[in-house]
Protein backbone atom coordinates (compact mmCIF):
# COMPACT_ATOMS: atom_id res chain seq x y z
CA UNK A 1 0.00 0.00 0.00
CA UNK A 2 1.13 3.56 -0.53
CA UNK A 3 1.92 6.04 2.34
CA UNK A 4 1.66 9.51 3.02
CA UNK A 5 3.41 11.31 5.26
CA UNK A 6 1.25 11.96 7.87
CA UNK A 7 0.62 8.52 8.05
CA UNK A 8 0.48 6.48 11.67
CA UNK A 9 1.89 3.09 10.97
CA UNK A 10 0.61 1.07 13.84
CA UNK A 11 -3.19 2.46 12.88
CA UNK A 12 -2.58 1.61 9.04
CA UNK A 13 -1.08 -1.91 9.86
CA UNK A 14 -4.69 -2.28 12.00
CA UNK A 15 -6.56 -1.71 9.20
CA UNK A 16 -4.36 -3.00 6.50
CA UNK A 17 -4.60 -6.74 8.46
CA UNK A 18 -8.72 -6.53 8.60
CA UNK A 19 -8.73 -5.63 4.81
CA UNK A 20 -6.27 -9.02 4.56
CA UNK A 21 -9.06 -10.59 6.76
CA UNK A 22 -11.86 -9.46 4.72
CA UNK A 23 -10.33 -10.63 1.63
CA UNK A 24 -9.51 -14.36 2.67
CA UNK A 25 -13.24 -14.77 3.83
CA UNK A 26 -14.34 -13.54 0.54
CA UNK A 27 -14.87 -10.27 -0.19
CA UNK A 28 -13.65 -9.41 -3.62
CA UNK A 29 -12.27 -5.88 -1.94
CA UNK A 30 -12.56 -3.73 1.42
CA UNK A 31 -12.11 -0.19 2.76
CA UNK A 32 -11.74 0.42 6.16
CA UNK A 33 -11.45 4.04 8.25
CA UNK A 34 -10.61 4.35 12.01
CA UNK A 35 -11.42 7.57 14.21
CA UNK A 36 -9.24 8.16 17.12
CA UNK A 37 -10.08 11.42 19.39
CA UNK A 38 -9.80 12.73 22.26
CA UNK A 39 -11.44 16.36 23.49
CA UNK A 40 -11.62 18.51 26.78
CA UNK A 41 -15.09 20.63 27.40
CA UNK A 42 -15.22 23.04 30.05
CA UNK A 43 -18.52 25.40 31.03
CA UNK A 44 -18.00 28.35 32.73
CA UNK A 45 -20.93 30.63 34.63
CA UNK A 46 -21.00 33.40 36.42
CA UNK A 47 -17.54 33.18 38.05
CA UNK A 48 -17.57 29.33 38.58
CA UNK A 49 -16.79 26.26 37.07
CA UNK A 50 -20.13 24.08 36.01
CA UNK A 51 -17.99 21.50 34.03
CA UNK A 52 -14.69 20.25 32.91
CA UNK A 53 -14.60 16.45 31.08
CA UNK A 54 -12.21 14.80 29.54
CA UNK A 55 -12.80 12.04 26.90
CA UNK A 56 -11.70 9.96 24.45
CA UNK A 57 -12.88 7.46 21.89
CA UNK A 58 -12.05 5.49 18.79
CA UNK A 59 -14.30 3.70 16.45
CA UNK A 60 -13.27 2.13 13.37
CA UNK A 61 -15.56 0.69 10.30
CA UNK A 62 -15.01 -2.16 7.86
CA UNK A 63 -16.93 -1.80 4.40
CA UNK A 64 -16.92 -5.09 2.41
CA UNK A 65 -17.71 -5.82 -1.36
CA UNK A 66 -18.94 -8.79 -2.64
CA UNK A 67 -19.10 -8.63 -6.31
CA UNK A 68 -21.88 -5.54 -6.89
CA UNK A 69 -23.23 -6.15 -3.19
CA UNK A 70 -21.75 -4.26 -0.57
CA UNK A 71 -21.58 -4.22 3.68
CA UNK A 72 -20.61 -2.11 6.40
CA UNK A 73 -20.16 -2.90 10.18
CA UNK A 74 -18.37 -1.16 13.03
CA UNK A 75 -16.76 -1.93 15.98
CA UNK A 76 -15.33 0.13 19.11
CA UNK A 77 -13.37 -2.95 20.17
CA UNK A 78 -10.56 -3.53 18.28
CA UNK A 79 -9.47 -6.87 20.03
CA UNK A 80 -8.63 -9.96 17.83
CA UNK A 81 -11.47 -11.56 18.66
CA UNK A 82 -13.76 -8.71 17.92
CA UNK A 83 -12.17 -7.74 14.63
CA UNK A 84 -12.24 -11.84 12.94
CA UNK A 85 -16.20 -11.33 14.03
CA UNK A 86 -16.54 -8.18 12.15
CA UNK A 87 -15.15 -10.00 9.26
CA UNK A 88 -17.01 -12.29 9.30
CA UNK A 89 -20.39 -10.59 10.02
CA UNK A 90 -19.35 -7.80 6.86
CA UNK A 91 -18.87 -10.70 4.29
CA UNK A 92 -21.76 -12.43 5.32
CA UNK A 93 -23.78 -9.81 5.28
CA UNK A 94 -22.04 -8.60 1.68
CA UNK A 95 -23.67 -11.79 0.17
CA UNK A 96 -27.01 -11.24 1.12
CA UNK A 97 -27.90 -7.32 0.30
CA UNK A 98 -29.25 -6.14 -3.18
CA UNK A 99 -26.78 -5.55 -5.44
CA UNK A 100 -26.04 -1.47 -5.99
CA UNK A 101 -24.64 -1.53 -9.67
CA UNK A 102 -22.74 1.96 -8.26
CA UNK A 103 -20.73 0.79 -5.81
CA UNK A 104 -16.83 0.47 -5.53
CA UNK A 105 -13.61 1.54 -4.61
CA UNK A 106 -12.09 3.96 -6.60
CA UNK A 107 -9.73 3.39 -9.51
CA UNK A 108 -5.60 3.28 -8.94
CA UNK A 109 -5.14 6.41 -10.78
CA UNK A 110 -7.78 8.32 -8.83
CA UNK A 111 -5.98 8.02 -5.78
CA UNK A 112 -3.97 10.64 -4.04
CA UNK A 113 -0.66 10.60 -4.30
CA UNK A 114 0.65 13.72 -3.06
CA UNK A 115 -0.15 15.47 0.55
CA UNK A 116 0.38 19.21 0.72
CA UNK A 117 1.25 20.30 4.32
CA UNK A 118 -1.91 21.33 6.04
CA UNK A 119 -0.62 22.60 9.29
CA UNK A 120 -3.76 21.18 10.87
CA UNK A 121 -2.58 20.14 14.03
CA UNK A 122 -1.93 21.54 17.13
CA UNK A 123 0.45 19.87 18.63
CA UNK A 124 -0.10 21.40 22.11
CA UNK A 125 -3.10 20.39 24.11
CA UNK A 126 -3.91 23.41 26.60
CA UNK A 127 -3.96 22.78 29.66
CA UNK A 128 -7.54 22.97 32.12
CA UNK A 129 -5.85 26.22 33.34
CA UNK A 130 -5.84 27.97 30.28
CA UNK A 131 -9.15 26.69 29.24
CA UNK A 132 -10.80 28.09 32.56
CA UNK A 133 -8.83 31.57 32.24
CA UNK A 134 -10.13 31.63 28.45
CA UNK A 135 -13.94 31.57 29.26
CA UNK A 136 -13.46 33.40 32.62
CA UNK A 137 -12.13 36.29 30.47
CA UNK A 138 -15.11 35.93 28.15
CA UNK A 139 -17.46 35.64 30.69
CA UNK A 140 -16.48 38.66 32.54
CA UNK A 141 -15.67 41.30 29.58
CA UNK A 142 -19.09 40.18 28.72
CA UNK A 143 -20.71 41.11 32.03
CA UNK A 144 -18.92 44.59 31.80
CA UNK A 145 -20.74 45.89 29.10
CA UNK A 146 -23.45 48.18 30.27
CA UNK A 147 -27.42 46.84 29.91
CA UNK A 148 -26.03 43.25 30.48
CA UNK A 149 -27.89 41.39 33.17
CA UNK A 150 -27.37 37.38 32.97
CA UNK A 151 -24.94 35.17 32.04
CA UNK A 152 -25.94 31.96 30.22
CA UNK A 153 -22.55 31.13 30.79
CA UNK A 154 -18.69 30.51 28.23
CA UNK A 155 -17.12 27.18 27.15
CA UNK A 156 -14.15 26.59 26.10
CA UNK A 157 -12.79 23.59 24.83
CA UNK A 158 -10.27 21.39 22.60
CA UNK A 159 -10.48 18.33 21.05
CA UNK A 160 -7.59 16.21 18.35
CA UNK A 161 -8.66 13.30 15.96
CA UNK A 162 -6.97 11.16 14.18
CA UNK A 163 -8.22 9.76 10.97
CA UNK A 164 -6.86 6.63 9.09
CA UNK A 165 -8.27 5.02 5.93
CA UNK A 166 -7.02 2.20 4.13
CA UNK A 167 -8.52 -0.16 1.24
CA UNK A 168 -7.58 -3.19 -1.20
CA UNK A 169 -6.96 -0.93 -3.71
CA UNK A 170 -3.38 -0.20 -2.32
CA UNK A 171 -4.69 3.64 -0.95
CA UNK A 172 -3.44 3.89 2.82
CA UNK A 173 -2.89 7.37 5.00
CA UNK A 174 -3.87 9.04 7.96
CA UNK A 175 -3.82 12.41 9.21
CA UNK A 176 -4.97 14.36 12.68
CA UNK A 177 -6.74 17.64 13.42
CA UNK A 178 -7.20 19.60 16.13
CA UNK A 179 -9.75 22.37 17.55
CA UNK A 180 -9.79 24.71 20.03
CA UNK A 181 -13.00 26.85 20.80
CA UNK A 182 -14.50 30.00 23.08
CA UNK A 183 -18.19 30.89 23.11
CA UNK A 184 -20.13 33.67 25.14
CA UNK A 185 -23.75 33.46 25.45
CA UNK A 186 -25.45 36.37 27.72
CA UNK A 187 -28.76 38.24 28.72
CA UNK A 188 -29.44 41.77 28.13
CA UNK A 189 -32.25 43.12 30.16
CA UNK A 190 -35.03 42.68 32.78
CA UNK A 191 -38.15 40.84 32.68
CA UNK A 192 -40.05 39.58 29.80
CA UNK A 193 -37.96 42.36 27.61
CA UNK A 194 -34.79 40.27 28.25
CA UNK A 195 -32.39 39.15 24.99
CA UNK A 196 -30.17 37.31 24.60
CA UNK A 197 -26.95 37.18 22.04
CA UNK A 198 -23.53 35.52 22.00
CA UNK A 199 -20.37 35.40 20.30
CA UNK A 200 -17.70 32.43 19.46
CA UNK A 201 -14.92 31.24 17.81
CA UNK A 202 -13.17 28.39 16.29
CA UNK A 203 -9.46 27.40 15.19
CA UNK A 204 -6.73 25.00 14.58
CA UNK A 205 -4.20 26.45 16.57
CA UNK A 206 -5.16 28.18 20.27
CA UNK A 207 -2.67 30.87 19.59
CA UNK A 208 -4.85 31.82 16.57
CA UNK A 209 -8.16 32.02 19.07
CA UNK A 210 -9.47 35.52 18.93
CA UNK A 211 -8.93 37.48 22.24
CA UNK A 212 -11.40 36.21 25.04
CA UNK A 213 -12.10 40.08 25.86
CA UNK A 214 -12.91 40.85 22.60
CA UNK A 215 -15.56 37.50 21.93
CA UNK A 216 -17.36 38.40 25.84
CA UNK A 217 -17.34 42.13 24.73
CA UNK A 218 -19.41 41.55 21.27
CA UNK A 219 -21.31 39.26 22.74
CA UNK A 220 -22.22 41.43 25.57
CA UNK A 221 -22.65 44.31 23.09
CA UNK A 222 -24.90 42.43 20.59
CA UNK A 223 -27.09 41.82 23.67
CA UNK A 224 -27.88 44.97 24.53
CA UNK A 225 -28.22 46.37 20.72
CA UNK A 226 -30.99 44.02 20.76
CA UNK A 227 -33.22 45.57 23.42
CA UNK A 228 -36.78 47.31 23.20
CA UNK A 229 -37.17 45.54 19.82
CA UNK A 230 -39.88 45.98 17.50
CA UNK A 231 -42.06 44.34 15.05
CA UNK A 232 -42.78 45.70 11.26
CA UNK A 233 -45.15 45.71 8.83
CA UNK A 234 -45.21 43.19 6.02
CA UNK A 235 -43.76 44.68 2.81
CA UNK A 236 -40.92 43.56 0.12
CA UNK A 237 -37.54 45.95 0.66
CA UNK A 238 -33.85 44.62 0.43
CA UNK A 239 -32.78 42.18 2.97
CA UNK A 240 -29.11 42.31 3.87
CA UNK A 241 -27.60 39.30 5.94
CA UNK A 242 -24.74 39.72 8.37
CA UNK A 243 -21.37 38.16 7.63
CA UNK A 244 -22.48 34.77 10.51
CA UNK A 245 -26.17 34.29 8.58
CA UNK A 246 -24.75 34.66 4.94
CA UNK A 247 -22.61 31.61 5.27
CA UNK A 248 -25.57 29.88 5.82
CA UNK A 249 -26.11 30.35 1.97
CA UNK A 250 -23.13 28.95 0.94
CA UNK A 251 -24.71 25.61 3.19
CA UNK A 252 -27.88 25.85 0.94
CA UNK A 253 -25.92 25.92 -2.20
CA UNK A 254 -23.55 22.76 -1.57
CA UNK A 255 -26.36 21.10 -0.63
CA UNK A 256 -27.92 21.29 -3.77
CA UNK A 257 -25.17 20.67 -5.94
CA UNK A 258 -24.58 17.40 -4.07
CA UNK A 259 -24.46 14.54 -6.45
CA UNK A 260 -26.80 12.19 -4.65
CA UNK A 261 -29.44 15.19 -4.55
CA UNK A 262 -28.83 15.89 -8.56
CA UNK A 263 -29.15 11.78 -9.21
CA UNK A 264 -32.22 11.21 -7.31
CA UNK A 265 -33.81 14.84 -8.98
CA UNK A 266 -34.82 16.40 -5.78
CA UNK A 267 -32.67 19.58 -6.19
CA UNK A 268 -33.73 22.90 -7.23
CA UNK A 269 -30.24 23.58 -9.25
CA UNK A 270 -30.26 19.90 -10.98
CA UNK A 271 -30.84 21.31 -14.57
CA UNK A 272 -28.37 24.32 -13.86
CA UNK A 273 -25.26 23.06 -14.42
CA UNK A 274 -23.12 25.60 -16.72
CA UNK A 275 -25.97 28.10 -16.33
CA UNK A 276 -25.47 31.36 -14.47
CA UNK A 277 -26.88 31.38 -11.21
CA UNK A 278 -25.45 34.25 -9.36
CA UNK A 279 -24.55 37.50 -10.34
CA UNK A 280 -21.25 37.82 -12.59
CA UNK A 281 -19.45 39.65 -9.55
CA UNK A 282 -19.81 36.34 -7.59
CA UNK A 283 -17.02 33.95 -7.23
CA UNK A 284 -17.54 30.58 -4.52
CA UNK A 285 -14.30 28.61 -4.04
CA UNK A 286 -14.00 25.07 -2.55
CA UNK A 287 -10.49 24.72 -1.53
CA UNK A 288 -9.51 22.02 0.64
CA UNK A 289 -5.76 23.03 0.95
CA UNK A 290 -5.93 26.16 3.03
CA UNK A 291 -3.32 26.66 5.94
CA UNK A 292 -5.05 25.56 8.99
CA UNK A 293 -8.37 25.55 7.51
CA UNK A 294 -11.18 23.68 9.82
CA UNK A 295 -12.21 21.88 6.68
CA UNK A 296 -8.64 21.07 4.86
CA UNK A 297 -7.66 17.38 4.48
CA UNK A 298 -5.01 15.93 2.25
CA UNK A 299 -7.04 13.28 0.50
CA UNK A 300 -11.14 12.56 0.78
CA UNK A 301 -12.95 9.69 2.40
CA UNK A 302 -12.37 7.05 -0.26
CA UNK A 303 -8.68 8.10 -1.08
CA UNK A 304 -8.90 10.32 -3.53
CA UNK A 305 -7.24 13.40 -4.62
CA UNK A 306 -8.57 16.70 -3.83
CA UNK A 307 -7.98 20.00 -5.63
CA UNK A 308 -9.24 23.62 -5.32
CA UNK A 309 -12.22 23.74 -7.28
CA UNK A 310 -14.06 27.34 -8.35
CA UNK A 311 -17.59 26.44 -7.86
CA UNK A 312 -19.41 29.20 -9.28
CA UNK A 313 -17.23 31.46 -11.90
CA UNK A 314 -18.41 34.59 -13.00
CA UNK A 315 -21.97 33.52 -11.42
CA UNK A 316 -21.76 30.25 -13.46
CA UNK A 317 -22.30 26.85 -11.90
CA UNK A 318 -19.12 24.99 -12.87
CA UNK A 319 -19.56 21.51 -10.57
CA UNK A 320 -21.54 19.15 -8.48
CA UNK A 321 -19.80 17.69 -5.31
CA UNK A 322 -19.06 14.21 -6.05
CA UNK A 323 -18.06 10.94 -4.27
CA UNK A 324 -17.71 7.48 -6.26
CA UNK A 325 -21.06 6.42 -6.12
CA UNK A 326 -23.08 9.57 -7.37
CA UNK A 327 -20.46 9.95 -10.30
CA UNK A 328 -21.00 6.55 -11.40
CA UNK A 329 -24.61 7.39 -11.51
CA UNK A 330 -24.04 10.38 -13.22
CA UNK A 331 -21.71 9.11 -15.74
CA UNK A 332 -19.10 11.64 -14.46
CA UNK A 333 -16.43 11.29 -12.35
CA UNK A 334 -15.56 11.98 -8.86
CA UNK A 335 -14.31 15.42 -7.59
CA UNK A 336 -12.89 14.15 -4.43
CA UNK A 337 -15.82 15.33 -2.30
CA UNK A 338 -15.87 12.13 -0.29
CA UNK A 339 -16.70 12.47 3.33
CA UNK A 340 -18.15 9.10 5.77
CA UNK A 341 -17.82 7.70 9.46
CA UNK A 342 -17.77 4.00 10.45
CA UNK A 343 -21.03 3.24 10.10
CA UNK A 344 -22.36 4.16 6.66
CA UNK A 345 -20.99 4.50 3.13
CA UNK A 346 -19.51 7.34 1.73
CA UNK A 347 -21.46 10.73 0.57
CA UNK A 348 -20.47 14.11 -0.95
CA UNK A 349 -19.39 16.92 1.69
CA UNK A 350 -17.40 20.54 0.78
CA UNK A 351 -14.15 21.29 2.13
CA UNK A 352 -13.60 24.93 2.77
CA UNK A 353 -15.94 26.84 0.94
CA UNK A 354 -16.12 30.76 0.32
CA UNK A 355 -17.70 33.31 -1.32
CA UNK A 356 -15.13 35.73 -2.80
CA UNK A 357 -15.51 39.26 -1.40
CA UNK A 358 -17.04 42.16 -3.95
CA UNK A 359 -15.87 45.51 -4.96
CA UNK A 360 -18.23 47.34 -2.41
CA UNK A 361 -17.89 48.45 1.43
CA UNK A 362 -20.82 46.99 3.63
CA UNK A 363 -21.09 50.71 4.58
CA UNK A 364 -21.72 51.76 0.89
CA UNK A 365 -24.30 48.52 0.20
CA UNK A 366 -26.50 50.01 2.90
CA UNK A 367 -26.16 53.53 1.82
CA UNK A 368 -28.34 52.87 -0.91
CA UNK A 369 -31.45 51.30 0.94
CA UNK A 370 -34.00 53.95 2.43
CA UNK A 371 -36.25 50.92 3.93
CA UNK A 372 -34.51 47.45 4.29
CA UNK A 373 -33.77 44.97 7.11
CA UNK A 374 -30.38 43.81 8.12
CA UNK A 375 -30.62 39.96 9.27
CA UNK A 376 -28.68 39.00 12.43
CA UNK A 377 -30.33 35.79 13.42
CA UNK A 378 -32.26 33.38 11.78
CA UNK A 379 -34.36 30.53 13.05
CA UNK A 380 -36.47 27.41 12.11
CA UNK A 381 -35.28 25.56 8.89
CA UNK A 382 -38.00 26.32 5.84
CA UNK A 383 -36.09 25.60 3.41
CA UNK A 384 -37.33 23.28 0.37
CA UNK A 385 -34.63 21.61 -1.23
CA UNK A 386 -36.38 20.42 -4.18
CA UNK A 387 -38.13 23.67 -5.28
CA UNK A 388 -35.75 26.23 -3.51
CA UNK A 389 -39.08 28.06 -1.39
CA UNK A 390 -37.47 29.56 1.78
CA UNK A 391 -39.37 30.84 4.98
CA UNK A 392 -37.51 31.33 8.23
CA UNK A 393 -38.04 33.29 11.16
CA UNK A 394 -35.68 36.37 11.64
CA UNK A 395 -34.11 39.18 13.98
CA UNK A 396 -32.08 41.68 13.68
CA UNK A 397 -32.15 45.66 12.60
CA UNK A 398 -34.35 47.85 10.44
CA UNK A 399 -32.63 49.84 7.76
CA UNK A 400 -33.51 53.31 7.28
CA UNK A 401 -31.99 56.03 5.03
CA UNK A 402 -28.45 53.46 4.88
CA UNK A 403 -28.44 53.68 8.56
CA UNK A 404 -29.37 50.59 11.33
CA UNK A 405 -31.86 52.02 13.21
CA UNK A 406 -34.10 49.94 15.96
CA UNK A 407 -33.96 46.30 16.44
CA UNK A 408 -36.52 43.78 14.73
CA UNK A 409 -37.72 40.53 16.03
CA UNK A 410 -40.50 38.41 15.39
CA UNK A 411 -40.85 38.31 11.67
CA UNK A 412 -40.29 35.79 8.69
CA UNK A 413 -38.17 36.15 5.78
CA UNK A 414 -39.48 34.84 2.45
CA UNK A 415 -38.31 33.89 -0.90
CA UNK A 416 -36.60 31.21 -3.49
CA UNK A 417 -33.37 30.46 -3.14
CA UNK A 418 -32.77 30.85 -6.97
CA UNK A 419 -34.34 34.25 -7.21
CA UNK A 420 -32.62 35.24 -4.24
CA UNK A 421 -28.73 33.83 -5.51
CA UNK A 422 -29.62 36.09 -8.26
CA UNK A 423 -29.90 39.00 -6.99
CA UNK A 424 -27.48 38.65 -4.30
CA UNK A 425 -24.52 41.39 -4.01
CA UNK A 426 -21.22 40.67 -1.99
CA UNK A 427 -19.86 43.22 0.04
CA UNK A 428 -15.79 43.56 0.32
CA UNK A 429 -15.48 42.12 3.65
CA UNK A 430 -15.11 38.39 3.68
CA UNK A 431 -12.96 37.06 6.52
CA UNK A 432 -12.31 33.54 6.35
CA UNK A 433 -13.10 32.24 9.83
CA UNK A 434 -15.11 28.76 10.16
CA UNK A 435 -14.61 26.83 7.05
CA UNK A 436 -18.16 28.16 5.45
CA UNK A 437 -17.52 31.97 5.13
CA UNK A 438 -19.28 34.72 2.80
CA UNK A 439 -19.40 38.70 3.24
CA UNK A 440 -22.13 40.91 4.29
CA UNK A 441 -24.81 40.38 1.23
CA UNK A 442 -27.52 42.74 0.20
CA UNK A 443 -30.71 40.05 -1.38
CA UNK A 444 -33.39 42.22 -2.97
CA UNK A 445 -36.81 40.85 -3.64
CA UNK A 446 -37.73 38.73 -0.41
CA UNK A 447 -40.59 39.38 1.62
CA UNK A 448 -40.77 39.65 5.12
CA UNK A 449 -43.87 38.96 6.76
CA UNK A 450 -45.07 40.97 10.19
CA UNK A 451 -47.58 42.47 11.57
Amino acid sequence: MSASPYDQPDLLNLLDDLIRKARAAGADAADAVLFDSASVSLSWRLGKTEKLERSESGDLGLRVFVGRRQAIVSSTDRSAAALNELVERAVAMARVVPEDPFAGLADPEQLARQFPSLDILDPDEPAPELLIERARRAEEAALAIEGVTNSEGSDAGWSRSTIAIAASNGFAGSYAVSRQSLSVSVLAGSGTGMERDYDYDTKVYGTDLRDAGEIGGEAGRRAVRRLNPRRVKSCRVPVVFDPRISRGLLGHLTGAISGPAIARGTSFLKDKMGQRIFPESVTIIDDPHVKRGLRSRPFDAEGVAVQRRTIIEDGRLTTWLLDLRSARQLGLSTTGHAARGTSGPPSPAPANVYMAAGKRSRDAILGEIKDGFYVTDLMGMGINGVTGDYSRGAGGFWIENGQLTYPVNEVTIAGNLKDMFLNLEAADDLELRFGMDAPTVRLDGMTIAGL
